[in-house]
């Protein structure tokens, strides 16, 4: 990660890094307008929908991994250069933002940082702004690869899930099927542990000390080190919890069609409640002792 001052510095400097603002929400998925209003200087506007996922089949999620000859013609698009650079931001505590950072990491880049705090942080560091409609950037030459960070199908989830690790980082409510507001069928894959991102930042929207985050992995039983699979609606905000679990030194693999992929697929359980593997139907005999 990278905070506004550093950030500030190296904009300044021989080499500025390329800056991404990639403000997206499911309220509002399209940021451009919020972009013309007010940005970082010289940072360029990144559409989630259509240049950081593909689309494809319900059973692929509703933002699948986009090719990665599409992602480099987008990241030419954006002035990334070989040997660029790149810092990303959103105004959503990095919970979009962080899907550019997975990504770009998964097609090779090996420095991408994202600006701790986003845009509330850099204003409330005095920082300047810059409206109005950007100036074209010049086009990069960036040679992107997939497959630099790990990731698992739907199969792959439910075996972490079953004998590992798998994360949920939707809100509670979604997880325990309390309520689903965009996907076909409420509740969580089953074994999944429920760790909402918003319980990786603190009241300003940036990230928790290592030391809290490791606390908090750890109340979750999760053990120092080691893969940690990671889900939450449709692969973007798991993207927030993978950034977390490197920072506390563990190795997250993403499932990219998350629970919209999952709950896509008639043929795949759904457990509701807040236990892993599901409360009870009511009236069914809950099992006590140590195999509970």
């Amino acid at each position: 990660m990278v905070d506004p001052p550093t950030l500030a510095a190296l904009l300044a400097g021989p080499r500025p890094p390329v800056v991404l603002d990639v403000r997206w929400s499911l309220a509002a998925p399209d940021g451009r307008a919020a972009h013309r209003q007010a940005r970082v200087p010289g940072s360029v506007y990144v559409d989630l929908e259509t240049e950081l996922a593909g689309h494809g089949a319900p059973t692929d999620g509703r933002h699948p991994l986009p090719a990665v000859a599409d992602l480099q013609a987008a990241a030419r698009r954006w002035g990334v250069r070989t040997g660029d650079g790149v810092v990303v931001l959103d105004d959503l505590g990095g919970r979009s933002a962080a899907r550019a950072w997975w990504l770009l990491r998964w097609a090779g880049l090996a420095e991408v940082r994202l600006l701790d705090g986003g845009l509330a942080a850099w204003r409330a560091a005095g920082l300047p702004l810059e409206a109005g409609e950007p100036a074209p950037v010049p086009p990069g030459d960036v040679v992107l690869r997939s497959g630099a960070l790990p990731t698992v199908d739907a199969d792959g989830a439910a075996a972490l899930a079953a004998r590992g690790v798998l994360l949920d980082a939707r809100a509670g409510a979604r997880y325990r099927g309390e309520t689903e507001p965009v996907d076909p069928r409420a509740g969580h894959i089953p074994g999944a542990l429920s760790a909402p991102t918003d319980e990786n930042l603190d009241a300003d929207g940036r990230f928790l000390p290592v030391a809290a985050l490791e606390a908090r992995f750890a109340a979750l039983g999760l053990p120092a080190g080691g893969t940690v699979g990671v889900s939450c609606g449709s692969g973007v905000t798991a993207a927030h919890e993978a950034l977390a679990l490197e920072l506390t030194g563990r190795r997250p693999v993403l499932f990219p069609g998350s629970w919209s992929a999952w709950s896509n697929d008639p043929a795949r359980p759904v457990a509701v409640g807040a236990r892993p593997a599901g409360d009870p139907a009511p009236g069914a005999t809950v099992p006590t002792g140590p195999d509970a």
